[in-house]
This record gives structure tokens, sequence and C-alpha cells, in this order.
């Protein structure tokens, strides 16, 4: 779901006297004085032992790199024009799996492949490409500020175009704001499927992966193509061409309280309601009452499970099945306090259910420092600690745990029980009179931060992120 954020500054009104006595102008000052460009890019990597492609068990090796410019353009004193374009470029080990499978060279009738081995199938690697163009309007007062919102977004199997809208209130002398928000989200897939659902076609185990290869018994024997007990996935359907959408629609209402001049305060609620396909039919399941087929080297049946495979891939019996429908409430809390001039504390707690079952709880603590290298320029160290629960979705088993006569079944693990630790540092650099400049863009600020990420279930994951934000005058 995109989230939006859009940043007003707010500045008081300055009354200019003229030359003569009975006479005078007043100056409305503009909600953004001059054009932001903000570029930010980062990179991220993670490995696991439980891919969902591969049914919860295999590789989960991922990196991603990512670049985003976000450009504000002031159009009038009161109105604000936001571009907003990102692109990111992944290789993922799990994805490629898609198609696990490399004729051997020197077995012509087997077909080797792991979900512990990359394979440089076609979904190996993909690139996602979004943008956003939002326009805001402050009231005269600056109390009001109304906002829409037009994004898409696309990659290699999904694709989804949105609106949104927002409406900020200010009163209370500005030290009580209310903000509403609401987005329309319209996604559409493109559905790939793993290789051997997608090759059986009307029971023909004669084409595709299967041409010249064995299926291999549980205990390595070969399985008779023509025998009445062979693999076949579990359903003949697959993803129906008239209902490949996933639409969401989401509605926020935040809260937030200046108590002191130490003391802010906020609440925060939401509420998403997604329909349609809403599993991915990439991932694969296995069912702990049906038989076991294999392609490949019959070895390393018996260390499947083991990263000491490298030959043999189990088949798989369907691929994941979730309900058209999801709820999902979150509710959160923030408390931020300031110490004194070089430390502040920012507190966060959330809490999250939905109605497949998930409940979670999120807290974190992040402690700002400010270090002031001058009148216009300081550094701020940030410190973060962030811890995350959760409770497993009821439609969720692990790798060959599964039962064919459930509905709903997934063995992704981000629908698991686990908790995760996340750890974070990030340097911020401002210069208030952009003194670092070329031409007319001045840098206002740099930001570089790390956090470190992971589960008790075997996944660990690390990001970069390096920002630049510049004044164009």
């Amino acid at each position: 779901m995109w989230r939006i954020t859009i940043i007003i500054i707010l500045l008081i009104p300055v009354i200019s006297s003229a030359q003569s006595e009975d006479s005078s102008l007043n100056y409305k000052r503009r909600v953004l004085e001059n054009t932001e460009i903000d570029i930010i890019s980062s990179y991220y990597q993670q490995d696991g032992k439980h891919a969902s492609v591969t049914g919860g068990l295999g590789n989960e090796k991922l990196t991603d790199a990512a670049g985003k410019i976000v450009v504000s353009i002031p159009v009038n004193a009161d109105d604000v024009l936001t571009i907003n374009a990102k692109v990111s470029a992944y290789t993922s080990a799990s994805s490629g799996n898609l198609n696990p499978f490399q004729t051997s060279a020197s077995q012509n009738l087997s077909v080797e492949g792991s979900p512990w081995v990359a394979s440089s199938g076609a979904s190996e690697s993909d690139e996602l490409i979004s943008g956003l163009i939002a326009f805001s309007h402050s009231s005269d007062n600056r109390n009001n500020i109304w906002s829409a919102n037009i994004n898409f977004s696309q990659e290699y199997d999904f694709k989804s175009m949105g609106v949104g809208g927002a409406f900020t209130k200010l009163f209370n002398e500005k030290n009580t704001e209310i903000n509403l928000n609401a987005i329309a989200q319209i996604g559409e897939w493109n559905p790939l499927y793993p290789v051997e659902i997608d090759d059986y076609i009307n029971g023909d185990l004669y084409s595709g992966i299967f041409e010249d290869a064995d299926i291999l018994r549980s205990n390595g024997f070969i399985a008779w193509k023509e025998g009445i007990d062979i693999w076949s996935p579990h359903s003949g359907s697959l993803l129906d061409k008239t209902k490949t959408r996933r639409n969401t629609i989401s509605a926020s209402l935040s809260i937030s309280q200046i108590l002191s001049t130490r003391a802010q305060i906020s609440f925060i609620s939401d509420i998403i309601y997604q329909n349609g396909w809403l599993g991915n039919p990439m991932q694969r399941v296995y069912f702990a009452d049906k038989d076991d087929y294999y392609m490949g080297v019959a070895d390393y049946i018996p260390v499947y499970s083991s990263e000491d495979n490298t030959g043999v891939f189990q088949l798989a019996d369907d691929i994941e099945r979730l309900p058209a429908e999801r709820i999902k409430v979150p509710i959160g809390l923030r408390f931020n306090y300031y110490i004194n001039e070089f430390l502040i504390t920012r507190t966060y707690y959330r809490f999250y259910a939905d109605s497949w079952g998930v409940k979670s709880h999120t807290a974190s603590l992040e402690i700002p420092v400010k270090i002031h290298l001058s009148v216009s320029k300081r550094l701020t160290l940030y410190p973060s600690y962030r811890f995350y629960i959760q409770s497993k979705a009821r439609y969720f088993e692990p790798f060959n745990q599964h039962l064919s006569t459930s509905e709903f079944y997934t063995s992704d693990y981000d629908l698991s029980a686990f908790h995760a630790n996340q750890y974070g540092f990030g340097i911020k650099y401002t210069d208030i009179l952009n003194s670092i400049h070329v031409s007319k863009i001045g840098l206002k600020e740099i930001t570089l931060n790390y956090a470190y990420y992971k589960r008790n279930i075997g996944f660990e994951a690390s990001i970069f992120t390096l920002g630049l934000s510049f004044e164009v005058k």
C-alpha cells in the first residue's frame, strides 16, 4: 500500500508597512519558498532458508538496488505540486527457482534442480517502476490543507494504479493536528506459475520439462508416467483470467497533540480492505497426505531439506491459495520528548490484527543526538531499535505439512509466527543556509542510514540508504 507524506512548512504571515501612514500591504508567505529535490538511493540484501517460491524451504538470497527522486514545486503561495519517481532492480534466488530445472549433460533423462541452488530462469531478476503525482493546497491561515494524488506501479508479473486524497486540520494555535487520508488501489496480476504446474497440460507428462525426463518416487525409483498414481497437480484450475485483480482500499486517521514545550503525542489508526487474488501464483505448496515426487538425481532425495541437496527438486502439489478478502487494522501511538537542544527521544508502539488471524506488536525507540557545528550547520546522529512479534495466519503451515482437504493454504513465512529485532544507525548533515551550492541549487541535507534486521526463524537482512536534499533558488 502506498503511503504518502506531504511536508508543509508553516510560516507566519509578515505585515510590512508602506511609506504612507494610512496604507499597508499584507504579504502572505508561501507554503514552500523554493523548489526542493530529494534523491534517495538504497541497497538491500537478505538471506534465509524458507523461500516461499519453493514451498517454505530453500534459498532466500535477494539483492535490490533502488533509486528515487522527489521534486516538490511551489505552484503559487498556497499550492505545491509533488512528483515522485522510483526504479528498483533485484535479483532473487527463490524467484529464479520458479523454474529450477537444468538439463544434466551427464544424464540425458534427468532434469536437475534444487531449492538450495539459484536458477538462472527469467524470473531471477526483475525491475519495479513506480510513480506518483500529488497536489496540495493550503488555506490562507495555513490551518487547512487538502491534497490529492494519482500513482502507478509496474513489475514483471504485477501492475497497479491508484488515487488518493487527504485533509489536514490544524487548530488550538496549531498545537493540535488531525489528518484524514484515503487511498484506492487497483492491481492486476500477469500470473506466473511453477514450471511443473504450468507445463502440465491435460495430464501430458511428455512435453515441456517432462519431455525425456524421469519422475522419481520418494524411494528414488522411477515412476511409471502412465500409472494411475503418478504425480499431478492437486487442483486443475489456476488463476482465473477474469479474476486476476487485487484491489486495496485504505483509510487512515492521525491525531497529533503538543502537550508541552517538550512533549508531543500522536495517535494513528488505519483500516485496509483488500479483495481479489491475494495469494501469489508463483508460490508452491506441498501436502503431507500426498505422495512426494521428484525430478533430478535420486541420491539427493534423502537430504532434500538440507543444503547438501544440489541435484533434485520436489514437484509441487499446488500453488498458494488464500481467501479473496482481507481486512487489516493497525493502531499506533507515538510519543516524542525533547530533553534538551542536543537530545530527543522518539518512541512508537503499534498493534496490528487482520481477518486472517495474524496479530502483531511493534515497539521502537530512536534517540537523535544533535551536534551544532555552527549557527546554520548541524550534525544529527540517530541510533534506533525496533522489536516486532507476530502470530501465524490460520492458513500457514511449514513445508510439506498442509493437508489437501484444506480450502486455503500457504507456506509463506511472512505469515508464520516469528519475532524480529532491527538495529539501525543514521547520520544527518543539515545546512540551513545552503552554503554548499552549485549555481542555483543548494544542498540542504545529507542522510546516511544503515539497518540490520533478523528474525528468529533463519532470516536476516540489511539495508543502506543515502539521501540528498536540494533547494533550487
